[in-house]
């Protein structure tokens, strides 16, 4: 997995939480030319693009071309698989494995029917998801210490992974002894 800046690792999270993984506003935090600096590394490293802005959906604009268009910034499928995060369209299957045709009055993915998702194995994410579905769940530490991931990554996975994209319902409860534990709900 590419090792990231906790900045970057905070980008990422952050965009994975709103509609259409917009990457803006950055933390405030990050001003200026520094802005400019850790953009411009995660735009070389494929994980963010730049894409025009919709200014009548009120989209938030990084910089402008020029020509009265902004553009806005945007998490790339490369830049959620490197918090842990299995892209939307990604497909596990593997590449010679035959295309199955939908029946003629089943619903298709442009349909009525979402497509269901599902995490890969082996993945951070995966491991995750194992611990949150022990009978005792798991605490932001241990977790933590399983996947090397921060705090704010691990609960940005909860909202945006597990709840949002994988229609999980994660739990916590204050246990003696352990602090707060997070749990899967069957």
């Amino acid at each position: 997995m590419t090792k990231l800046s906790d900045t970057q690792a905070l980008i990422l999270s952050a965009a994975t939480q709103r509609p259409e993984n917009i990457a803006l506003p950055l933390p405030e935090s990050l001003r200026g030319g520094v802005a400019a600096k850790v953009v411009g590394a995660m735009l070389a490293k494929g994980f963010l693009e730049e894409v025009d802005a919709d200014m009548r959906k009120g989209e938030p604009v990084w910089r402008e071309t020029g020509d009265g268009h902004g553009v806005t910034l945007v998490a790339t499928d490369a830049g959620l698989a490197a918090i842990g995060i299995e892209p939307e369209d990604a497909n596990p299957a593997p590449a010679d494995a035959p295309i199955k045709e939908p029946a003629p009055d089943s619903p298709t993915e442009t349909g009525d029917v979402p497509k269901t998702r599902t995490s890969r194995e082996g993945t951070k994410q995966a491991k995750l998801i194992e611990m949150l579905r022990r009978p005792d769940g798991a605490t932001i530490e241990e977790i933590a210490a399983a996947t090397q991931w921060q705090p704010h990554t691990i609960r940005g996975a909860f909202a945006g992974a597990l709840k949002k994209k994988l229609s999980l319902e994660v739990t916590s409860e204050k246990v003696d002894g352990r602090g707060r534990c997070y749990r899967i709900v069957a």
